[in-house]
């Protein structure tokens, strides 16, 4: 079993890699928010445990084991995030630290046990994909909301990126997954898109926030 830190370095070379495709030390160092050395000191002992593949000026890659680590500690986080949206009322901007407890927790029958009473789910609150016991994740093909159309009537399926910030902002709209927005305008100015939805008529949603909702055409 890892040890936390490994745990959440394993974690984070995994959401890097499916951000950006490939993995440098300057990257994990940002997102970890450690210096370089650290991370290098860290990367090679993940290296001799087998879960990484590294060679200095190269990036860094999981191996099969250290991809499977990594994705079933992101399997707890997502069953742990759902367990406490859908079973215990909290809301989707409350769950992220909780879960990022929880996850460390060695107990595969716990986190079973509340696979099975959510009824096996595929997606967690944000409709981010949860990896099944094997580390698969079944991966959606959604488009970025201003990658559509004046006209087109999508639904909101997943986001990008969920910050407690941009979870609270999205509350303010009473914008959540499911919602269906109708795209009434585009501007070539700033890329900015004018929505309709449930009662809300004319909506402006910035480029920054259209790049973060991932949708589906109704």
């Amino acid at each position: 079993m890892p040890s936390q830190t490994k745990e959440n370095y394993l974690k984070a070379i995994y959401a890097i890699t499916q951000e950006k495709g490939k993995v440098t030390l300057s990257e994990l160092s940002k997102k970890l928010s450690v210096s370089k050395p650290t991370v290098n000191n860290m990367v090679n002992k993940l290296e001799a445990k087998g879960w990484v593949r590294y060679k200095k000026y190269k990036p860094i890659a999981l191996t099969p084991e250290g991809e499977l680590v990594a994705a079933l500690i992101i399997r707890k986080h997502r069953i742990t995030e759902m367990f406490l949206v859908q079973n215990m009322d909290f809301g989707w901007e409350e769950v992220h630290e909780i879960a990022e407890e929880m996850e460390h927790i060695d107990s595969s029958a716990l986190f079973e046990r509340m696979d099975k009473m959510l009824g096996y789910p595929k997606v967690d609150p944000h409709g981010s994909p949860i990896p099944n016991k094997k580390g698969e994740v079944e991966n959606k093909n959604y488009s970025r909301l201003n990658e559509l159309n004046k006209g087109d009537k999508v639904i909101l399926s997943a986001l990008t990126q969920s910050s407690t910030d941009f979870l609270h902002f999205l509350n303010s709209r009473n914008i959540d997954l499911g919602t269906e927005l109708f795209i009434e305008k585009k501007e070539n100015f700033d890329q900015s898109i004018v929505v309709s939805y449930k009662q809300k008529k004319n909506i402006t949603l910035s480029k920054t926030v259209c790049d973060r909702l991932l949708v589906e055409l109704v």
